[in-house]
């Protein structure tokens, strides 16, 4: 491979853990929702979805069930590009076959590989040691082990410094974390251990565990102080347009998060379901949002919103 491989990367969160390790020219190649940074989007874009655009949280559900249910893929992999660009190593996840490409989806375009194939790194990332674990595996692949370690260093230093920053004796928040409006879903995998370490407790998922469907009654009885809606694959914009999924349901005002106007919309697309370095800017969302229900004044990110900023 040489000391610059060529790197298709099929996942935001990969493509982001290359940039940070110096592998920005290293890339060749990306997937449709690879946009950040910037410059990626001037990349071939590898991989389309089934799902239509404009799509309302209720509706995608029921689109992913039809597919699923037909036998198809989610996503589909312009295998003559991914060819043409010859990479080295492609990267890719066995997270979720729902939220992006997994090697399953590339056994047709391989299949024909003329040559040596190219490396496949898969990340699986469930909990924050995954997240660091995926990260030193991108590095090991592409020959940049240093910078990986240097980079988890620097990620676990920054979530380190959250922990001090907490005011000590004072009250954690129950949070609950809503990662899909309709169904309604619990953010689960690595977000109860961003919640904890902002200085929250987190309700009904644990560190590790799946994202999980959760009954609107349940949540009403455990009455969090604090709702956080971080919608996979949902800016601020995409989750105010679709609000009415949740705000919508007469059992929302029972709750004392709504009454009290600690609700808050925060970009789980970019931020949260995107488990790469940001995913320690998520925890710091968390932390101003605690600061702003404890009623401290911090500088407030563009990434959340109170959900009376609608």
């Amino acid at each position: 491979m040489g000391d610059a491989p060529r790197i298709v990367s099929l996942l935001p969160s990969a493509t982001e853990i290359a940039v940070a390790l110096g592998l920005g020219e290293a890339l060749v190649g990306r997937s449709h929702e690879c946009d950040f940074p910037p410059f990626v989007k001037e990349l071939p874009v590898c991989t389309s979805t089934r799902l239509e655009k404009g799509l309302r949280s209720v509706e995608i559900d029921r689109r992913v069930q039809e597919i699923v249910t037909q036998g198809l893929s989610m996503y589909e992999v312009d295998a003559p590009l991914l060819r043409r660009l010859a990479p080295d190593i492609i990267l890719t996840q066995t997270q979720c076959a729902v939220c992006a490409v997994t090697p399953d989806d590339l056994e047709t375009a391989l299949a024909d590989w003329m040559g040596d194939p190219p490396a496949l790194v898969s990340t699986a990332p469930d909990a924050l040691g995954d997240v660091w674990a995926d990260i030193r595996a991108v590095g090991a692949a592409a020959g940049r082990n240093a910078q990986a370690d240097a980079l988890v260093g620097d990620l676990r230093a920054r979530l380190a410094h959250l922990i001090a920053r907490r005011p000590p004796g004072q009250a954690r928040p129950r949070i609950a974390a809503i990662e899909w409006f309709d169904p309604l879903m619990v953010a689960g995998n690595w977000i109860p251990e961003l919640i904890s370490i902002a200085g929250g407790d987190p309700l009904f998922a644990k560190p590790g565990e799946h994202s999980a469907f959760l009954d609107w009654d349940e949540l009403v009885a455990a009455d969090p102080d604090l709702l956080i809606l971080m919608p996979c694959g949902y800016r601020i914009p995409q989750s105010l347009a679709d609000i009415e999924a949740v705000a919508g349901d007469p059992r929302w005002t029972a709750m004392r998060a709504v009454e009290t106007g600690h609700v808050y919309i925060a970009d789980g697309h970019h931020f949260f379901n995107r488990p790469g370095p940001r995913i320690v800017g998520s925890a710091e969302i968390v932390a101003e949002i605690v600061a702003a229900w404890r009623g401290q004044s911090s500088e407030r990110s563009e990434h959340w919103i109170p959900m009376t900023s609608r």
